[in-house]
Parts: C-alpha cells; structure tokens; sequence
C-alpha cells in the first residue's frame, strides 16, 4: 500500500511461543520481506521492535538486500491511491471504529509442530493513502501477532486502529489461559469483543495448544486457509 506521498512504509511481526521471543519493525521501505526483517530482529537483537531508520540501519548490518522504489510502486498500487485521493477526508467518529477502510494488505500466518510448539507471523503494507509514520497493529505483539505454547498463536488483520483498542491477539490468548477455550471459543469472544466495545473492523486466524484452527472476522471478507492437525485443506473467505 502506498502512503498519503506515494512512498512505502511497511510493518511486520513474528513471534515463537517457547519462550515468547518476538521480533517487530514498522515504517520500513525498501525492504521485500519486512517479515524475515523481524526475524532477525528477533534472533541478532536484545530488542523486540524496531522502526523506520533504526530498522533500516539494523537490516544493513545483518545484509539484507533492498530493493529500489519502483520494485514497490506498481501500476496497480499507484492507481488504487489515486482512487483513495479522490474520495473526501474521512474524519473520526467519536462514538465508533476508526474511519479507514481496511484492505487486503496484510498476510499472516499461525502454525503448531509435532512437539506442541507455537508461532505466529504477520506483515503488512498498511492502509493505502495513510498518513507518513502511521503503523497499525501487525507490529504490536498482542494486537496484531501473539504465540504463546501455553494457550495459542494469533495472527490479525483488519483496521489496525481497532485492533490496537482491544489488543485482539491477547484478549484471545486470555480467554483460553483464563476461561479454559478452544481456538475456536476464544475467537468467538475476542470477535465478539472487537464489535460490542468499539464496533470495530477485523478478523484473526488462531491454532490453539492443541492444533485446533479457528477464524473469525468482522470486514465484509478475509481470505484464509487451514489444515487442522493433519487433516483436510480448508479454505474461505
């Protein structure tokens, strides 16, 4: 997704549920894989997040290759901001979820091995035409990624803002360590909180300690795939 200038800020996450290690950058260009970014930030850092020069700094030192504007600003992308420009401000409604509307910018991904290990990834380009500096949830552990081994793994996308509000990904690893869940129970409650709070825009994948799938999600569509332990592909939207 382009911002407001035309230029690219993209955000990314993972995290390993066996000792909660993470890794986050936001507001980095230039980058093709923002994902293996946090990564390294993960494994080569004493820190968890890392944003725009800092990050840039961090990826040079560890050898990752960037990649010139032009490889970001497609056809396709530069139209789909010239159509956002078009549109009138949207201004904030006090009483409700955030005016943007959210696109399909973002992939994430949640997976559990044979030893019961838990992980959980997202990156994403943001919300087309957003204002320079703006970074949603994707980055944030416990909105937009969460993996712990003791409950579950979460990967959100949606309108940031909202998920921000109600740190989706820990409300929904709460109601398994707390309430006693399955993935799909706490999808339910994390969803179900998202739209009685702040009638917010988003959706989650989650695999809970057990290899149980779940999806839930309040935008029109969110595509999205599973193999629930071992067992079919299944896929919707």
């Amino acid at each position: 997704m382009l911002n407001e200038f035309g230029g690219v800020e993209m955000d990314a996450a993972i995290m390993d549920g066996r000792d909660l290690a993470a890794g986050a950058v936001a507001a980095v260009s230039n980058i093709a894989n923002p994902v293996a970014l946090a990564r390294l930030v993960m494994e080569r850092s004493p820190h968890v997040l890392l944003v725009a020069e800092g990050a840039r700094r961090f990826a040079e030192q560890c050898g990752v290759a960037f990649q010139p504007d032009a490889y970001f600003r497609t056809p396709e992308r530069v139209a789909e901001l010239a159509r956002a420009q078009e549109k009138p401000p949207a201004t904030p409604d006090p009483g409700g979820s955030h005016p943007l509307e959210p696109s399909c910018g973002t992939v994430g991904a949640v997976a559990r091995d044979r030893q019961g290990n838990l992980a959980a990834a997202t990156s994403t380009g943001g919300l087309v035409n957003k204002r320079v500096g703006r970074v949603g949830d994707s980055p944030i552990i416990g909105a937009g990624v969460y993996a712990d081994n003791a409950t579950c793994a979460v990967s959100a996308t949606g309108c940031g803002e909202d998920l921000l509000r109600v740190v989706i990904a820990k409300t929904i690893a709460d109601a398994i360590a707390f309430r006693g869940d399955d993935a799909r129970a706490a999808v339910a409650e994390g969803i179900a909180q998202l739209q009685r709070r702040i009638g917010g825009s988003g959706g989650v994948i989650v695999i809970d300690r057990e290899g149980h799938c779940a999806s839930g999600f309040t935008t029109r569509r969110m595509l999205y795939a599973a193999i629930e332990r071992g067992g079919e592909s299944l896929c919707g939207f």
